[in-house]
């Protein structure tokens, strides 16, 4: 396509329609008229009134929501235009083939489809393909046709499609095969979440996920920073800190608020921390119940304290006594390199110690990757003395893991591309990834288990269609997992 378009002819459809197109969630709408193939139109929506059934009986349940909400905010005076389309393919509908097949990947009810063909008798199903326009264009043209010209054409520069290509043509094949929706019960789920938008704006980072995953959507989610987690930068500002320097703090409140920030830290991290042995004079720092007892001890300054391991062990005898002291884990966290003596005390009584730093990296890759830390597998890394080292260990190990994965995802992708083929096998894919600088060897049970594991509802990068063994399961591409690491 080239990259200027000019568009000069406007197409009137009902604003719920033109929701659903520009969602993603549909990639066809319905015309009295044969159009041309490639011609190109902007999106004009209208008030629904062209419908021939209340809305409630010619939407989908699913959908109803959305459309009651588009349709009460189409204004009589002026019209936005968001989208445009270029017209892939124009078919007649009739009563030979089966309506409910069709309403199942649309937004339509089949009661609908089916009075529409017995009052108008001639109805097309366009396929359009949907891109974004730069900016929302206002229009004041009364319409009172379905199509109508601009008195200014628009001139596009930058073509930004809502699917991309490869998505397109999966979702133009599944609905001309009339093949029914993969995950109808997660249709249901996103119509759900979507009606909580407004008033629980959280609920839009799954809104956006669900909808990769069911094809509505072929964007890389790239996550904005998230204004609620800038706090993560001042881990390690907070632990390393000159006391001498700071000016307004004294060394009580700079410890305090490190030790503030540390438990906020754990419990990002998915610990437990009790309050109950909260510090201050005579009580811990931090007591971490979940998933394994751990007793931390927190440091802000230039270095750690002379006696910190002392400490620790006396106020943990104190307060949990001896025999659960001994069996939980000892963790001080402070700055700078230990002394002999608090290194030498470390070792004997199996207390690690790590920088501030260490703390804010792991913090870091839970923020880009929710669950990439196991603190179980955490917990063989905790041995005695500084373990900065078995740290950036573990993290090196789980970035690795998620290299890998996001190295198959692409090779599935890159596959389905070459090859044209709608879906791909582990023996296909086996081959592929040993011709394409893997980043590790993997045997084909390695390979399919991972599949498995990128193909579930809960990550929804690929799909799966499940075949008679596992060498029979076939996968196809969803969507990327964009890589944040350094």
């Amino acid at each position: 396509m080239n990259n200027s378009v000019v568009i000069n002819t406007a197409i009137c459809l009902p604003a719920p329609d033109i929701e659903a197109l520009i969602q993603g969630r549909v990639i066809v709408a319905m015309c009295k008229n044969y159009i041309v193939p490639e011609r190109q139109f902007a999106l004009y929506p209208s008030d629904g009134s062209i419908n021939i059934l209340p809305v409630d009986q010619y939407y989908q349940s699913n959908f109803l929501t959305t459309a009651k909400t588009i349709l009460a905010q189409v204004s009589a005076e002026t019209i936005s235009v968001r989208a445009w389309v270029r017209c892939e393919k124009c078919e007649p509908l009739d009563n030979t083939e089966s309506l409910s097949a069709l309403s199942r990947l649309t937004i339509w009810t089949t009661e609908a489809l089916q009075e529409i063909l017995t009052q108008r008798h001639n109805i097309f199903l366009l396929y359009l393909r949907v891109y974004h326009l730069p900016k929302v264009i206002t229009l004041s043209i009364k319409v009172n046709s379905q199509f109508v010209y601009l008195a200014e054409p628009l001139t596009i520069s930058e073509v930004t499609p809502v699917l991309e290509d490869r998505t397109f043509a999966q979702r133009k094949r599944q609905l001309e095969n009339r093949q029914p929706p993969l995950h109808p019960e997660l249709e249901e789920l996103q119509s759900a979440i979507a009606s909580l938008i407004i008033s629980q704006p959280a609920a839009k980072q799954l809104d956006d996920d669900i909808k990769v995953f069911l094809g509505w959507s072929s964007e890389k989610l790239i996550k904005q920073p998230n204004a609620n987690l800038a706090w993560i930068n001042d881990i390690a500002k907070l632990g390393d800190r000159s006391i001498e320097q700071d000016e307004k703090k004294s060394n009580y409140q700079a410890g305090t608020d490190f030790e503030n920030i540390a438990r906020q830290s754990l419990e990002f991290l998915g610990f437990k921390v009790e309050n109950a042995y909260k510090g201050g004079a005579g009580g811990l720092d931090l007591y971490c119940s979940k998933p394994y007892p751990i007793i931390c001890e927190c440091k802000a300054g230039k270095l750690i304290p002379s006696r910190t391991v002392e400490e620790l062990l006396k106020l943990g005898g104190m307060h949990l006594g001896k025999t659960q002291l001994l069996t939980s884990a000892k963790l001080v966290i402070g700055p700078g390199n230990p002394s002999p003596d608090t290194l030498k005390a470390a070792k004997e009584w199996e207390v690690s110690i790590i920088n501030a730093m260490t703390l804010q990296k792991l913090v870091e890759l839970k923020a880009k990757y929710p669950g990439a830390i196991n603190l179980v597998e955490l917990q063989q890394y905790l041995e005695p003395g500084q373990i900065d080292y078995k740290i950036d260990e573990y993290i090196d190990k789980v970035e690795k893991v998620i290299k890998l994965r996001s190295h198959i995802i692409q090779l599935v992708k890159k596959h389905l591309e070459k090859t044209d083929d709608v879906n791909v096998g582990v023996d296909a894919l086996l081959v592929a990834y040993i011709y394409d600088n893997p980043p590790e060897s993997l045997k084909d049970k390695e390979l399919y288990e991972i599949l498995i594991e990128l193909s579930s509802p809960l990550t929804g990068y690929l799909g799966r269609i499940k075949g008679s063994d596992w060498k029979g399961d076939r996968f196809y591409f969803l969507r990327d997992l964009p890589i944040h690491l350094k």
